[in-house]
């Protein structure tokens, strides 16, 4: 498999995992951290720093599994943020 493609699909694995997580204030952070550490990466040129920063993401993934798993074991009420609007029909 291509780097690019490789990474492209590491980006999306981690995205998709760190949406499970249970917390709301985790779940904005771990997306906002990937986004931009892989922008900050975009650049990188040499191969052998691609290849520590792939396997650097591999670990994050793992850690974002376990980390989803361990918080949906001690679940919690949702924040007011989280909660759809729904209009009310006599309005």
């Amino acid at each position: 498999m291509s780097t690019r493609r490789q990474a492209i699909t590491l980006y999306r694995n981690l995205l998709r995992e760190a949406e499970k997580l249970p917390s709301y204030n985790f779940r904005m952070y771990a997306a906002r951290k990937i986004r931009d550490t892989f922008r900050a990466n975009r650049t990188i040129n040499d191969f052998e720093e691609i290849d520590r920063q792939v396997a650097n993401a591999k670990q994050n993934l793992d850690l974002i599994r376990r980390q989803v798993i361990i918080g949906h074991l001690y679940t919690a009420d949702k924040l007011v943020i989280e909660h759809k609007k729904t209009l009310r029909p006599d309005c």
